[in-house]
């Protein structure tokens, strides 16, 4: 009888080691099977709070109202429709039912009332762009009064600071609650974020488990996080290095023209850079088809205007003559005398800093091109860069010109790139120009639904920008990406708003 039982105990043993095993042979099978990618870009994140970052939409996080299609025509998202019931001023969006947030919580009229007076409230930019006068909240219909009439806030709440967020969430910085394909697990500021698929996805369940989105304004060390495996997708790899990448059957590189545009701002508050005729010296003294060929190794156009030539907004190219020659013939209008090799003026040297940004390699270099073509007239540039340009440049006014790089019409439309740069409180008036008859053109786009009478308005603004070289537009850099080859569905997005989705996903 021992015998028996102890055969039986054997045999029972041996059958719980086989579940043991088959359960953890289970286990590993079903983590290889979990579907995981790593996304490695130069856009710095010290915060999720999507009224004062990108990265909360760019993330798959939370929505917007309306978004901005690659035809760069609005259409619905979390609004289902809207329209305006007189000149503009009122309008009347519908929320979609049936969507909730990360937390379970419903989507409805109210929680996005109360999204975008936290929107208007943290962000004076977005504040001045949506001129919103009061909202009212009942059930799924949302109103908002405007102002003043504005046919443009639809096109205006495509932008990712107005994205919706549940605001009685307990840390809208660093774990905001959208209602996105993907929610937030961890941040670790300007390092590393991950986020994992939000299931009840109202969009249908994302494909990827989960994704891992990381930081490194080191172009080479992007692009060797590429080759080794390390990362799925890279976005902006060194550009020296696209050609080399190309060859790799493994990789996948993606370029595309893109809407923005590297740009000189200037600071009117600089005595110097009042006169116009100082501004157009720069505006001239950089040749843009140099800067392609230098600074972006032949990945980009030069440009003669804020916005793509492409676009029906934009203005009749120019022909300028460009080069040092040019620019000492602007600045003696202005009253520089160049003596002893020194642009003089009042016993002064014109001399001013210059700031730019290391996140986009390329500006750094035009900096420094800028800099040995001024000293050939005379100017001396001190170069600084700084870490967090849009926070330098609206908070200090030590500087005469900076390096940057803007989307210049994002939603497909002029209006952003006018509002923005030029009227009061806009996002990028750091120049602080004031120009009654653009201000004029700019509030009469603004309250302007047919689109030819905008794109009449749009050139005339842009033909006074030209004319007062308010700030200069150099050249226009594509956009590229790299991605392994397991990789499906990857977008790049004109807009650059849109990069995790949840049709994103790995072989």
């Amino acid at each position: 009888m021992r015998k028996r039982i102890s055969l039986l105990c054997l045999t029972l043993a041996a059958i719980g080691l086989l579940a043991a095993c088959s359960s953890n042979s289970a286990s590993t099978e079903e983590k290889s099977k979990k579907k995981s990618l790593t996304f490695v870009s130069n856009f710095p994140s010290d915060t999720l709070d999507p009224q004062l970052n990108y990265t909360t939409v760019r993330a798959g996080i939370a929505e917007t109202l309306v978004k901005v299609n690659e035809q760069l025509q609005t259409e619905p998202w979390l609004s289902k429709k809207w329209k305006t019931e007189d000149d503009g001023t009122t309008w009347v969006f519908e929320i979609r039912e049936g969507i909730t947030f990360q937390n379970g919580k419903d989507l409805n009229a109210e929680a996005v009332k109360h999204s975008l007076e936290r929107t208007i409230k943290e962000s004076e930019a977005m504040k001045s762009a949506l001129k919103i006068k009061e909202m009212k909240a009942s059930g799924q219909i949302l109103t908002i009064t405007t102002t003043e009439p504005l046919a443009t806030l639809p096109s205006e709440l495509v932008h990712p600071n107005t994205a919706i967020i549940d605001v009685d969430a307990p840390d809208t910085k660093s774990k905001p609650v959208g209602t996105g394909p993907f929610k937030v697990a961890s941040f670790k500021p300007d390092n590393e974020m991950k986020v994992k698929k939000y299931k009840e996805y109202w969009g249908g369940e994302p494909k990827l488990d989960e994704v891992v989105l990381t930081f490194n304004d080191d172009e080479n060390a992007r692009t060797s996080a590429l080759q080794s495996g390390e990362a799925d997708i890279v976005y902006r790899p060194a550009i020296e290095s696209l050609n080399t990448l190309k060859k790799d059957s493994s990789i996948v590189v993606d370029v595309q023209p893109s809407l923005r545009n590297q740009m000189l701002f200037y600071n009117s508050r600089q005595e110097a850079f009042k006169d116009k005729n100082v501004r157009k010296a720069f505006d001239v003294l950089l040749n843009p088809k140099d800067v392609v060929d230098t600074a972006l190794a032949g990945q980009g156009s030069p440009a003669n205007g804020p916005f793509l030539k492409s676009l029906d907004f934009s203005n009749d190219q120019k022909t300028k003559i460009y080069g040092p020659s040019e620019a000492q013939t602007y600045l003696e209008k202005a009253g520089y005398i160049l003596k002893d090799g020194k642009a003089i003026k009042n016993g002064k040297q014109l001399s001013f800093k210059l700031v730019t940004y290391p996140y986009r390699p390329e500006l750094p270099l035009m900096s420094q091109m800028l800099q040995s073509e001024a000293k050939k007239i005379g100017v001396k540039i001190d170069i600084q860069q700084v870490e967090n340009m849009d926070e330098y440049m609206t908070t200090k006014n030590d500087w005469g010109i900076v390096t940057y790089s803007l989307v210049t019409a994002p939603r497909g439309d002029a209006g952003y790139f006018f509002n923005a740069l030029y009227m009061e409180g806009g996002a990028f008036n750091v120049g602080h120009f004031h120009e009654p008859a653009l201000t004029s053109i700019i509030n009469k786009l603004n309250k302007t639904v047919d689109q030819k009478q905008r794109n009449e308005l749009a050139r005339q603004a842009g033909e006074i920008v030209e004319k007062e070289t308010l700030h200069s537009s150099i050249v226009h850099p594509n956009n590229f990406a790299a991605y392994r080859d397991n990789v499906k569905n990857w977008v790049a997005t004109k807009s650059e708003y849109y990069v995790i989705t949840k049709d994103l996903d790995v072989k």
